[in-house]
């Protein structure tokens, strides 16, 4: 029973055939596409309104430089937005609780900023790993510090990412379980196990969504602190 559980989050296969790629690829043919018309329909201009809010809102505290990563961080937010959303309906699959696709996006999206970091500025870059004032004694302690510090962050970013939403599902599955065994036992119990079901499946929804918001926006302070 607990190896079940854990089922939905082994990658997919098809006549061994990995679908990983088919679920990556699936999210983006349901967005609707720019066409030429002067006048879009009205999902398509939901579509342009949300998008060009959230670049605007994100992108607000950011200096000039950091601009040229509007594209690449709203198709991020939308795509990861996709693949939670998605991942809550029933017989899919969830990419994004694979640690190894949130790594993937993590580090080297981190990893270009803290290179611009030392393109352009290197000496505040390394400026970071040394608070100003520190006591001589204690300036290899603090740089070694500092430096897990820097290094850890793409780990917390694909880490949070997975741990919420795996948690999310295991939760969903396990009340859905015990709901389904009480339904002939105990009906009113069951009943108030689904009106749980229901609430958590909203709070889900509202999980995916704050958890796509906050892997960019996290993205985006340490795009801040390089630019």
């Amino acid at each position: 029973m607990m190896l079940s559980f854990f089922d939905q989050f082994s990658s997919p296969f098809f006549m061994g055939i990995p679908l990983m790629a088919l679920a990556l690829v699936l999210p983006w043919t349901l967005f609707p596409a720019p066409s030429s018309r002067w006048l879009n329909n009205r999902l398509a201009t939901l579509q342009g309104w949300f998008v060009s809010s959230f670049a605007r809102q994100l992108l607000m505290p950011v200096n000039q430089p950091g601009h040229k990563w509007a594209l690449i961080l709203t198709s991020l937010m939308v795509f990861l937005l996709g693949l939670n959303l998605l991942g809550l309906l029933p017989y899919t699959f969830t990419p994004t609780t694979q640690l190894s696709i949130n790594l993937g996006f993590a580090v080297p999206l981190w990893l270009a900023t803290v290179l611009i970091g030392f393109r352009y500025q290197p000496n505040f870059s390394l400026a970071h790993l040394l608070p100003e004032g520190t006591p001589l004694l204690l300036i290899p302690v603090l740089i070694i510090i500092e430096t897990i510090s820097l290094m850890i962050r793409p780990l917390a970013l694909g880490v949070r990412l997975t741990a919420n939403l795996t948690a999310g599902h295991l939760l969903i599955q396990l009340i859905s379980t015990g709901m389904f065994v009480l339904l002939p036992l105990q009906p009113t119990v069951a009943i108030l196990t689904g009106v749980l079901l229901l609430m958590l499946s909203m709070l889900e929804v509202a999980v995916a969504v704050i958890q796509a918001y906050v892997f960019i926006l996290l993205l985006s302070l340490y795009l801040q602190e390089n630019v």
